[in-house]
């Protein structure tokens, strides 16, 4: 669906935090699981922000991602279903603070979850990886498994420099990890247009990064701030609003990218 390969895998990245990574990856999930293609979340942040945003309680999960990189579990075992019909979960929780030390001694320690997914049951067309805000091991793990990268990018001012660092990494992987990592497309974030810095943070990116710099825009929005409190993807918990809809908007996109 987004992709040549027969398991698309998408890896929301950002080091920095604060940018609507989770948030673009629980409700992309959502929009693309409500447009009738089975999406797995897989949450690779210890804060686990991606599970409790769907309304799981991470302390409560029996089997995590943290047992996938480490091959205690496959991804039938791990997953969980989620509020929103066809999005499943493979939840996350603190525990996986400690996963990059174990990790960092074992053999094949960046391609642990690539391995891990090939597991992943038939009837799933996308894999989304919500990464921790860092360029760590368990990132590369998650850009060694994927198939692209999409760059959630809030309007601030520091902005294109983090981009430069992640495309910089983004060839570092290329190079050494997955010659068939690509750019799925950077996405602008928390977007006011009230204010000239959003329209000049955003002109930048264009100039920049034309052809990776996506037309859908998500916009500052009180309802997408408010809906992993209630434990539920903005499309469900105000399924009208604005941001709902750039949410869909987004996945529309993204499959029209692929084609």
């Amino acid at each position: 669906m987004l992709g040549p390969t027969s398991l698309p895998i998408l890896a929301v990245v950002n080091q920095k935090g604060g940018v609507g990574k989770t948030t673009t990856a629980i409700n992309l999930g959502a929009a693309l699981a409500e447009l009738g293609h089975p999406v797995l979340l897989v949450d690779l942040d210890p804060q686990a922000n991606s599970t409790s945003g769907l309304g799981l309680n991470p302390s409560r999960a029996r089997l995590t991602v943290y047992h996938l990189l480490t091959g205690e579990c496959t991804v039938a075992e791990a997953a969980v279903p989620t509020g929103v019909p066809g999005l499943q979960l493979v939840p996350s929780q603190i525990d996986l603070a400690g996963a990059e030390i174990e990790l960092a001694s074992m053999s094949e320690r960046e391609t642990r979850l690539r391995k891990a997914l090939a597991t992943t049951p038939e009837g799933v067309e996308l894999v989304i990886i919500d990464c921790p805000p860092s360029l760590g091991l368990l990132t590369l793990n998650a850009l060694a498994a994927a198939t692209q990268m999409l760059i959630p990018t809030q309007c601030e001012y520091f902005a294109l420099e983090g981009l430069r660092h992640l495309f910089y990494t983004h060839q570092l992987v290329r190079s050494n990890l997955n010659p068939k990592l690509e750019i799925g497309g950077i996405l602008m974030t928390q977007f006011d247009a009230r204010t000239t810095l959003a329209w000049d943070v955003l002109n930048e990116v264009r100039r920049s990064h034309p052809a990776d710099l996506l037309k859908t825009l998500i916009p500052r929005n009180v309802r997408i701030s408010e809906a992993p409190s209630h434990g539920q993807p903005v499309t469900q918990y105000d399924p009208t609003c604005r941001g709902a809809a750039a949410y869909r908007e987004l996945a529309h996109e993204l499959m029209e990218r692929s084609r």
